[in-house]
């Protein structure tokens, strides 16, 4: 094939490729309006682990005691501007009032900027309860440095906290990079206690209406998730409270589905390979039959 019928069918597939009101490309709309940036997010998260935990992730100097306010002020106020930027780019990203979204986004970025203390407390508590949990764990700066587990939640908690502002696209975006990296799914709607890990971790699925207790662990392969959804009139599902209760101390081991809005009482221990649908009382262990094995 020469190069003319090669310019030709690329012609005739940009003809069809640029219309966007035809029934074959109906949920494909043109997307004319500010999005996030992918890499300024990234930025962003970064900047926030120095902050965080200061030495781990930036240069020795800014962990040093002398210097460790200026790196923080430094690094805070790089935040500020990021992410005014991207909360703003949010605000428009599905909306038709742009002009008016600056005086919010800063506003919006300095709350969050006053959360950053409360998310850093949130995440000490993790990286204890993770500590105490794991046998093969030899110290908090290792769990802080290397365990997937603290990157996940750490995303998930800043992102909580941009949820809670009503921030719209950028807290999923911040939760899907985690995701990527950890193979851990939280969405940033799912409230959380103090003192949460997740062991190993890897397919763990937390949907967005889930409320977690304090001193929770989960296990690799745990799914809070929905058991059904509710419909619109228009035959669309409802954003309503659908996910689990997971009230304080219960474990759940690795593979278990937990599903709908249930409850699952203080204390339990949920073992592995469970499906559960009903609530469950305070102090309950609930454990698979054992193998019969057929000799």
């Amino acid at each position: 094939m020469d190069r003319s019928e090669v310019l030709d069918i690329i012609k005739k597939n940009v003809q069809r490729l640029s219309v966007f009101d035809t029934e074959e490309y109906q949920y494909i709309p043109l997307h004319q309006k500010s999005s996030p940036s992918i890499l300024a997010v990234r930025e962003i998260m970064d900047l926030l682990r120095k902050v965080i935990f200061p030495g781990f992730f930036g240069s020795e100097h800014e962990a040093q005691s002398e210097s460790i306010q200026y790196y923080t002020g430094v690094n805070l106020e790089k935040i500020y501007d990021l992410l005014h930027k991207q909360v703003c780019n949010s605000l428009c990203f599905d909306s038709e009032k742009c002009c008016e979204t600056d005086n919010l986004a800063s506003g919006i970025t300095v709350a969050f900027i006053n959360d950053i203390p409360r998310i850093k407390h949130f995440l000490s508590t993790d990286v204890k309860a993770i500590l105490d949990g794991d046998p093969a764990v030899n110290s908090v700066s290792e769990i802080i440095f290397s365990y997937p587990a603290i990157r996940a939640i750490l995303h998930q908690r800043v992102a909580h906290a941009l949820y809670n502002l009503e921030v719209p696209v950028l807290p999923r975006i911040i939760t899907e990079i985690a995701h990527s990296e950890t193979g851990i799914d939280i969405h940033p709607g799912a409230q959380i206690g103090k003192y949460f890990s997740i062991d190993h971790g890897t397919g763990v699925v937390i949907g967005q209406t889930t409320i977690i207790g304090d001193h929770v662990r989960l296990y690799q392969g745990v799914t809070l998730g929905a058991r059904n959804f509710t419909y619109d009139d228009n035959g669309l599902p409802m954003d309503v409270p659908r996910h689990p209760i997971i009230e304080d101390g219960v474990v759940i081991y690795s593979n278990s589905s937990i599903l709908g809005r249930i409850t699952i009482g203080k204390n339990s221990i949920i073992g592995g390979n469970i499906w559960l649908t009903h609530d469950v009382p305070p102090n309950s262990k609930i454990l698979q039959s054992r193998a019969v094995f057929d000799k």
